[in-house]
């Protein structure tokens, strides 16, 4: 099926609502575009969002159909809230040096505490600036460094592997941000289970 090109892009939109919801359309957001003070509502799947050359300044982002596997590295955010379900995103700062003419994008001053993350990550930017979900959400930081510790865990089976993959991770990941309720149900334990798992471990928030 064919996608309808909705592009938004060469301007600056202040303090309105943009609802983003034809599942029948690809939207462009960039470049050059700045939502300042807005709230932007995202009811279309990952697939059908291209955040290129996006600038978010003070804007509350609410997904209210599961994001997964959205790459925000092309969108510069600041100061701004998320709620919703994001599964594999990625967020920040990761330069390509193949294709050096792209936006660089970033992270910095983003409420996620009323977001549910799962397997999100925080690359090239300053986490303690960002504002994460607690417990039952936990957050890994500086994941790429510590590969080899939480690799040599003892993770059930059903979800050893989103731990042993650290290492393949941007060397610049920051954080990296999991649901335990989401772990808990793929590996058949409680979260009490894996929050026991994480005890004494530094660098762990939950």
């Amino acid at each position: 099926m064919w996608l309808n090109n909705v592009i938004i892009a060469d301007k600056v939109i202040e303090k309105e609502r943009l609802e983003l919801r034809d599942k029948d359309a690809l939207y462009y957001l960039g470049p050059n575009l700045i939502l300042r003070s807005c709230t932007l509502v995202l009811r279309v799947p990952a697939r059908h969002l291209l955040p290129r050359g996006l600038k978010l300044i003070d804007c509350a982002v609410e997904v209210k159909r599961e994001l997964k596997e959205l790459s925000w590295y092309e969108a510069h955010l600041k100061g701004c809230r998320f709620t919703g379900r994001l599964f594999g995103c990625d967020f920040g700062h990761k330069p390509d040096p193949g294709l050096p003419h792209r936006a660089v994008g970033g992270i910095e001053d983003c409420d996620f505490s009323a977001a549910h993350l799962h397997a999100c990550r925080f690359v090239g930017c300053d986490p303690s600036t960002l504002r994460f979900p607690r417990w039952p959400h936990f957050t890994i930081l500086d994941p790429f460094r510590r590969a080899r510790e939480f690799a040599s865990m003892t993770w059930p089976r059903e979800i050893r592997g989103w731990f042993s993959s650290f290492d393949m991770y941007p060397k610049t990941t920051e954080a990296v941000v999991f649901s335990a309720t989401t772990l808990a149900k793929e590996a058949g334990v409680s979260e009490d289970r894996i929050r026991a798992l994480l005890e004494g471990h530094t660098g762990v928030i939950s």
